[in-house]
Formats: structure tokens, sequence, C-alpha cells
């Protein structure tokens, strides 16, 4: 029988006025949301319904809000059932907690507390990161080897064939723009991040964020949840602890991931949360299979 996968999606999906149409239509939606207000101490779920856009794009804001929208959909699903789970980067907490690895309330901190070092990370060790599409992943890395003479540089998201984000320091990232350019990459741009996320530059947020982990209450996942930094199925708490730390100057090996629920059986993919980035990414892999997305009331309805 054909399995079933739920991916969660990560920063740069969110959008302002994200969850508002299920905060206004479904009284579980709107315990959740206000739940979610009264743990973090401040109005999370207006950020996510009015913005403004600035407030919500600051990663401190924009990795709970994510979180949260897509928590609350999986709760609206009739029988959430699926076989395997995954997130991309800040999406593997959600996936985590539906996996029942994690509680929404520990989930919730955890990456309110992530974006906030993340964000500080960015700040005490100013990086930036850039898409490059159209090259080999064995070019990319080529670049990046060349360009960290003048700075840090490294893959961070191995998104799918074609199809890289690289990070580190800003005259790192840049010089290796201008030599994917050389290289005629089909397009290379740089993103509006508050650091250089999956690279050297967040090792300061991972020490930070090792001490809150070590002492958060994490169980066994009831189903397999596919690593970020392996590519592989986790379901014990410590490896999930371990792994979680190592994610933050990790590359999201998205594309592996994809790969490797293909070949456990899922035939079916199900993206929950806001946005369509994963849904493009997953077909972009060429793997024959069903993708489906879920981010609005209507979405739900017509399930």
């Amino acid at each position: 029988m054909s399995k079933v996968a739920f991916v969660f999606p990560g920063q740069g999906s969110q959008y302002v006025g994200m969850g508002k149409d299920l905060y206004e239509r479904s009284d579980l939606a709107r315990s959740f949301f206000e739940k979610a207000d009264s743990i973090l101490g401040f109005p999370l779920s207006s950020i996510c319904f009015s913005g403004p856009e600035e407030e919500l794009r600051q990663t401190r804001n924009t990795q709970p809000a994510i979180f949260l929208h897509s928590i609350v959909l999986v709760n609206l699903l009739k029988n959430p059932r699926a076989d395997m789970t995954t997130g991309h980067s800040l999406g593997e907490y959600t996936a985590l907690v539906f996996a029942g690895a994690l509680r929404f309330e520990d989930g919730l901190q955890l990456v309110r507390l992530r974006g906030e070092l993340m964000q500080q990370a960015g700040s005490q060790q100013p990086g930036t990161m850039a898409a490059v599409i159209g090259l080999e992943r064995q070019t990319i890395e080529q670049i990046c080897s060349e360009a960290s003479e003048v700075g840090v540089v490294k893959p961070a998201n191995l998104n799918a064939p074609g199809q890289d984000v690289i990070s580190g320091s800003v005259p790192g990232v840049r010089r290796a723009m201008d030599l994917a350019q050389a290289r005629k990459a089909k397009m290379v741009k740089e993103l509006p991040v508050s650091g250089a996320f999956h690279s050297p530059l967040m090792q300061s947020a991972q020490e930070g964020l090792k001490d809150t982990l070590q002492k958060s209450d994490i169980r066994d996942a009831r189903i397999p949840v596919y690593s970020n930094v392996t590519a592989k199925p986790m379901q014990k708490a410590a490896e999930v602890r371990s792994l979680l730390v190592e994610q933050l100057t990790s590359p999201v090996r998205w594309e592996e991931s994809v790969r490797a629920m293909v070949q456990d059986g899922s035939r079916t993919f199900v993206e929950i949360g806001p946005g369509k980035v994963l849904q493009g990414l997953i077909r972009r892999t060429g793997s024959q299979v069903n993708v489906i997305g879920i981010d609005t009331w209507e979405d739900l309805s017509k399930l």
C-alpha cells in the first residue's frame, strides 16, 4: 500500500493574513492562536493576521508564526494520518510535534527561542544567503570552496535538482554569486534574510539552543521523522535532541530527504502550512508522486 508523508514549511513561506480564516471559522483554531499568544506573552496571532510585514519577517516572529499556522491546520484535519513526516529547517519542529516527540507548548517556545537566537547570531556575525538556480551541486560546492578565500560560504539548503541556497559571510556569498554567474547559472539571487542560516556563523545560536534542548521534554516519535541533517529517519529522543542542535549549522538535505521518503514507500506528500514552496521542490525532484497543499480553510473544505 502506498504511504503518505506530511511535510511542513520553513522560513520564507509566511505571508500577512496567514491563519486569519482559520481563526474566524473554527473554535479549535481560535483556541490554539489564543493559547500561543498567552504562552509567548505577546500577540503573535495579530502579527500573523495583520502584520505589518516587517514585523512578521523578523526571524523571531516568523518561526513561531509558521509553526503555529501548520499546527492549527494539522489539528483541523479529520483523522490526520501519515506514515512518515519531515519539515524544512524550522518545519522539522512542527513535524516532531505532529509525530508526538514534542508537546505543542514546548515546540512553540523552542521555535521562538530558536528564532531569537538566530536573529541575534545574525547581528553579531552578519551574513547573508543566496539562491543559485541551474548549476550542478558539485559545481556549487567548488564555487563555495573557491569563494571561501574571502569569507565563510557553504551550501545551506540542498533543495531540489538545480535549486540550492548558499550561506555565509557577506563577502564570501557575494564572491560565490559572481562565480556562479560566471559558470552560467540560470539565476543567482541574494535572499532577504537576517543572517547566514545553516552555516558556521550560526554557532552562537547553536550553543544557546543546545542548553535549552538538553532540558526539554523530548520523547520518542511515533512515526519516522526524516532529519534535515542526515536525510534519514529518526525516532529516538536522544537522536532527535542531538540532530536538532546540529541542524542549525548543517545544510538542509531536503532533496535527499524527499528521495528517501519515496524510497521508503511514500507516494503522496501533503504540505501543511503557509505557501507552496515545498510542493514545488518535491515536484522538481522528478519523483512520480501526488503532491497536495493545505494552507487555508478552503483547502481544508476541499479535502
